[in-house]
């Protein structure tokens, strides 16, 4: 029995005891911002065991996707050094929602294991609460007699442990209670009753179930819940190995890994074809068979994420995305695959896991074009990465500490993950110092900091003291309040009030400015932050005389300001729904601006947006101003927000939260809320009452901020017709340069870039027929270095198509190692040359140019027969070519 025959059969044993089967949730949960991934069965019932909603089903079974990559689920480095461990797997469930309880659960769990998938019985091992006396639980002895009672189980095969094997708690409050375990001894004489949760192989957990009876206050205690539920898990990955690897549980005497199962063999069997290497079953030890299993294991995490919409990123769950690519990439480098391999092996997993995850094969061309496009970005970088890596780690010898300064160049210069850089050392037996790599991260952090405006520097515990402020500025721009604090110093003074219409920069909106009406004049605001609920005014540096706490004052927004800002905000959300849909609902906003004068937005989107269709998005939007629709909200406790509400993974939430909602039928607090616009997300911001009000939106540019992510930049209102104008005034002058008229522009231009593209052919074949004629004279001018003919030549201007064209020509008519420089303006373009024969010799074109370029301040590298570099430092350069006969003696390998 297979993993797809395994898969069906649960389903179908639960389907005939009246469990309804789901299909499984996306491993981007989409409706919990608290939560990265999916990362157990029970994600998607959570509103049923707190309360929240009423299961149309008393009894659910179903096949969950869940990836454990973060957080106190990370077993990142064990993926691949041993069987069992995954980044991505596959969770069988069945649920009890007040129906059914302990009798059932272990009953049924005890017939589908021994009965349908005929595992022996005297190799399975249950397991039983038993009891805790710090927290007054008492054992749970129904579990152990129902044991007992209902299968024919070894009675000394029941096992009790603890509360940290065996009772299960969803969080540090909230639904929790004992669990059972069942577990299956895998050693070859099945000698494995002292190893039964003792975290070894040769014993593994097949299948938890949890009976939750109790809900956990804030204060600790237990208490009983109104009804009982029942949440079962059962990792399909390791019942398949069981059942694949024994024979259905008859011969014990091989190694049982997950990966030598259906679910992973066609995919390492591809990769042993295209790498040319071997791959050994079991629990194999040997660098190209972990390289495989990596690479296996997390192109099922990296497609499950884009499928569902977790694009490769900087940011959240996009970056763990990424890193977990880049060391697949990286272990493809150690398999020999040194172009982007792991798109290709796309089409295999599809076919594996595509028709019960149907969403595989819908998305499959972007799942492709999404992993070639990371991969092609990261080799561009991974060779000079590597190059740097090994420099540093050269002069290191095992046992020693690789610098965390260069971990961190790493990471922000070629975009290594830090664990990827562990992986390297580890492989040289290094360590990496993290604690000066987290120290250099947090320096670029505090750079950054202190590169955006200055808040009011306060005093902590001043601040701590301080109520939150009442923000009133939804209905109101003008407001009678008092001062409550005045705090920092000189220039940098803000003013605490007890409420205030002025909005805070939160969320990419900016901070309102205006006026405080006093009693004897008025003082300017020049920015508005929040820290810790408490709203701060920061005043201009001119802003007089100290307001005193008590003192009333008038709080007046700039009105013109601020309805710029909502203008420019409401265009945000039109443009995040008109992205998603014209480009798919992979669009995830990554970031935003909201100013009065543009807004920029950025977005998860794994390739340049066509100018046809962005034209189509901002048609899209322009039509939905036109449409005039009605902008409503509503606030609701957070835990209540409706599942097709967008909300975002990293961002803060209060215990209440205001739905924004464009296209609706309602506004403000309803009896009975209507979730029924286009466009629904989770924003605290200001916004315009009706669509139109936003104007005319237009786009001013598109372009990558990162792999992976994409930023648009538009305005909108008076912005946008100021930008027409601007455009229109350009053409106009852009025409009476070229003396033809606007409508003409385009042809005249034609015209005049064919005659530029006549002058550029002409200029190659000169600059091919230069490089001809010098050949035979820099052939003739090599000099003999222990035998070697070595060529080191500065050739004048030129750049690197020209020393392209040059080593070409010395391929012809040259055998030996050349090095040519070209110098164009102060910079040094560089290439080295080594023929075959001197390939063979140890001698590295990549190696040799590299230690060039580094004295003359610049750096590159490439192949062993050709490499090309770039320097800074011209000056140097009659010095440096001086010295490459040295270079040369020092990087040949014998």
């Amino acid at each position: 029995m297979n993993a797809t025959e395994i898969r069906q059969s649960f389903l179908d044993f639960f389907r005939e005891r009246g469990h309804l089967i789901v299909p499984s949730a996306p491993v981007v949960p989409l409706d919990d911002p608290t939560l990265m991934f999916t990362n157990a069965g029970m994600n998607q019932f959570k509103p049923y065991f707190l309360g929240q909603a009423t299961p149309t089903h008393r009894r659910v079974a179903d096949t969950q996707k869940c990836i454990r990559v973060s957080g106190k689920h990370n077993d990142l480095e064990e993926v691949g050094r041993d069987t069992y461990h995954h980044t991505l797997f596959e969770m069988l469930g069945n649920w009890s929602f007040g129906d059914y309880y302990k009798r059932e659960a272990i009953e049924w769990a005890w017939d589908l294991l021994t009965r349908v998938w005929g595992l022996p019985k005297d190799r399975l091992y249950a397991t039983v609460f038993g009891g805790d006396e710090g927290r007054r639980l008492p054992a749970d002895q129904e579990a152990e007699r129902l044991w007992a009672e209902v299968t024919d189980i070894d009675p000394t095969h029941i096992q009790r442990f603890g509360a940290k094997d065996n009772f299960w708690m969803m969080g540090d409050v909230g639904p929790c209670g004992p669990c059972s375990e069942i577990h299956i001894d895998l050693t070859p004489d099945g000698s494995g009753a002292s190893l039964v949760n003792a975290g070894s192989p040769q014993v593994m957990e097949l299948w938890n179930l949890v009976f939750i009876e109790f809900n956990a206050d804030t204060d600790g205690a237990l208490k009983k819940l109104p009804s009982c539920h029942v949440d079962t898990g059962a990792g399909l990955e390791r019942i398949a190995a069981v059942m694949e690897c024994t024979g259905g549980g008859r011969d014990f005497s091989r190694q049982v890994s997950n990966y030598d199962t259906a679910l992973f063999m066609p995919i390492i069997d591809n990769l042993a074809e295209l790498s040319g290497r071997t791959y050994t079953p079991g629990v194999s030890n040997d660098e190209d068979s972990i390289a495989m299993r990596v690479c296996a294991d997390h192109l099922r995490m990296v497609a499950f994420s884009i499928a569902d919409g977790a694009i490769p990123s900087n940011e959240s769950r996009g970056y763990v995305v990424r890193r977990v690519l880049r060391r697949a990439a990286r272990y493809g480098r150690k398999l020999g695959l040194m172009v982007p391999f792991l798109h290709t092996l796309v089409p295999i997993l599809t076919a594996t896991m595509g028709d019960i995850f149907p969403e595989l094969r819908r998305e499959q061309s972007k799942i492709e074009q999404v992993i070639r496009g990371e991969e092609t970005s990261f080799h561009q970088t991974l060779d000079r990465g590597i190059a740097l890596f090994e420099d540093e780690a050269a002069g290191l010898e095992a046992g020693g500490v690789f610098p965390g300064e260069t971990a961190f160049k790493l990471y922000d210069t070629f975009g290594f993950p830090l664990d990827l850089t562990e992986v390297m050392a580890r492989e040289r037996g290094l360590t990496v110092d993290e604690a000066e790599f987290h120290a250099r991260m947090e320096e670029q952090r505090t750079r950054a900091r202190a590169s955006q405006v200055k808040v009011a520097q306060l005093a902590e515990d001043e601040e701590t003291r301080l109520e939150p402020t009442l923000f009133t500025g939804y209905e109101n721009l003008e407001e009678e309040t008092t001062v409550v604090a005045t705090l920092g110093k000189a220039d940098q003074r803000a003013v605490v009030l007890k409420e205030t219409p002025f909005y805070a920069e939160m969320g990419g909106q900016v901070g309102d400015t205006g006026i405080l009406l006093t009693a004897d004049g008025e003082i300017l605001v020049a920015d508005t932050r929040i820290r810790e609920h408490v709203i701060l005014h920061q005043l201009a540096p001119e802003s007089g005389r100290v307001l005193e706490p008590g003192e009333k004052v008038v709080a007046r927004v700039d009105r013109e300001r601020r309805l710029q800002i909502q203008r420019h905000h409401t265009a945000t959300h039109l443009l995040h729904h008109a992205l998603r849909e014209v480009l798919g609902d992979h669009v995830r906003q990554q970031g935003s601006l909201v100013a009065p004068d543009r807004l920029r937005f950025d977005f998860a989107c794994p390739e340049a947006v066509a100018p046809e269709k962005l034209r189509t998005i901002e048609r899209l939007i322009n039509l939905r101003i036109l449409e005039n629709s009605k902008v409503g909200w509503i606030e609701v406790p957070l835990d209540l927000k409706p599942p097709e509400v967008l909300a975002f993974f990293g961002e803060k939430y209060g215990d209440r939260v205001r739905i924004l909602n464009i296209g609706g039928r309602y506004s403000g607090q309803m009896p009975e809320p209507l979730f029924d616009g286009y466009s629904k997300e989770l924003c605290g911001g200001t916004h315009t009452l009706r669509t139109g009000d936003i104007g005319l939106f237009r786009f001013l540019s598109e372009g990558a901020i990162a792999s992976g992510v994409r930023r648009v930049e538009a305005v909108v209102g008076s912005a946008a017709e100021e930008s027409v104008h601007r455009d229109l005034e350009l053409l106009e002058r852009a025409s009476a340069r070229l003396h033809t008229t606007p409508a003409e522009l385009e042809r005249r231009l034609e015209a005049l870039l064919e005659n530029q593209k006549k002058l550029e052919r002409e200029l190659a074949e000169a600059r091919k027929a230069s490089a001809r004629s010098r050949v035979a004279d820099l052939a003739a001018s090599a000099l003999q270095v222990d035998g070697v003919p070595l060529l080191a030549a500065d050739v004048g201007d030129g750049d690197s198509d020209y020393l392209l064209q040059l080593a070409d020509g010395l391929r012809e008519k040259f055998q030996g190692v050349a090095v040519l420089a070209g110098v164009i303006g102060e910079r040094v373009g560089l290439l080295a040359l080594v023929t075959p024969a001197y390939v063979k010799a140890g001698y590295h074109a990549g190696n040799l140019i590299r230690q060039v370029a580094k004295e003359l301040g610049g750096g590159g590298g490439g192949r062993p027969d050709l490499a090309q570099a770039g320097a800074k430092d011209a000056s140097r350069l009659p010095q440096v070519l001086a010295a490459v006969p040295d270079m040369l003696k020092a990087t040949v390998r014998k």
